[in-house]
């Protein structure tokens, strides 16, 4: 048992942190077309968006936890909602870190997996998505919440332990383009609610209330990250 595992250990150890050959570009432009055609029609978006809020609401979790906040509870709905609950002063930098993160995170996720894609770490994305997904499942309130995570977490894991190179290298660039451009969208729609005044108490209003920032501002820093992340994200993931 103890070779076994002096064996396994090391040999899983250079899978994760290993490098894999670049898929050839062919496939990284239909990763790209497989993204836009779950992104841009509204019908087939008002699922896939749900992706979207597992990365918002996580952000916003994560900042939590990371600015010394106690993160109580994560829940998603299927009108692809969601709410993060912390607790902590409700003022001061960890605050409006936290509220921050929410808008922001698809696309600095996307970039972060671009830069991990770029240096050729496709098997370690896909475990620290998994890694990411199983903490997060921990803190998730509601059974809507469990199912949707779990799913993404076990899609993660199945290829990860189970598709050849191809595959996952083809699974990994899919899923980071999703996010470079899946975190466009959000900011434009909440635009769009700001000026039928139906999103009084978004993050960019919170903020608002927090910095004695205008929120029109900190919309203008949501699409800012986004179309920057998917500028240099998506340079990244094209020199292949």
């Amino acid at each position: 048992m103890n070779d076994l595992a002096a064996t396994a250990l090391p040999d899983l150890w250079d899978r994760l942190t290993g490098t894999q050959p670049d898929p050839a570009l062919w496939v990284v432009l239909a990763t790209l077309a497989a993204a836009l055609v779950v992104i841009a029609p509204r019908p087939v978006w008002l699922i896939s968006r749900n992706a979207i809020t597992i990365a918002h609401e996580g952000g916003h979790g994560l900042i939590a936890l990371l600015t010394g906040r106690q993160l109580t509870g994560i829940r998603l709905h299927s009108d692809t909602s969601g709410l993060t609950v912390s607790r902590g002063k409700p003022y001061g930098l960890g605050m409006i870190l936290t509220a921050a993160a929410g808008y922001t995170a698809p696309s600095l996720l996307g970039l972060g997996g671009a830069a991990l894609l770029a240096t050729g770490r496709i098997t370690l994305l896909l475990w620290a998505a998994a890694a990411l997904l199983a903490l997060m499942l921990v803190m998730i309130r509601n059974a809507y919440g469990v199912l949707t995570v779990v799913l993404a977490g076990g899609a993660f894991l199945l290829v990860s332990w189970l598709a050849g190179p191809q595959v996952q290298a083809a699974f990994a660039y899919a899923v980071v383009w999703f996010l470079l451009v899946g975190g466009v969208r959000p900011p434009f729609e909440l635009q769009r609610k700001r000026r039928r005044g139906d999103a009084g108490d978004s993050d960019a209003d919170q903020l608002s209330r927090l910095t004695h920032v205008p929120a029109g501002l900190w919309l203008f820093l949501f699409h800012a990250v986004s179309l920057c992340s998917l500028i240099g994200g998506g340079r990244w993931l094209l020199e292949v």
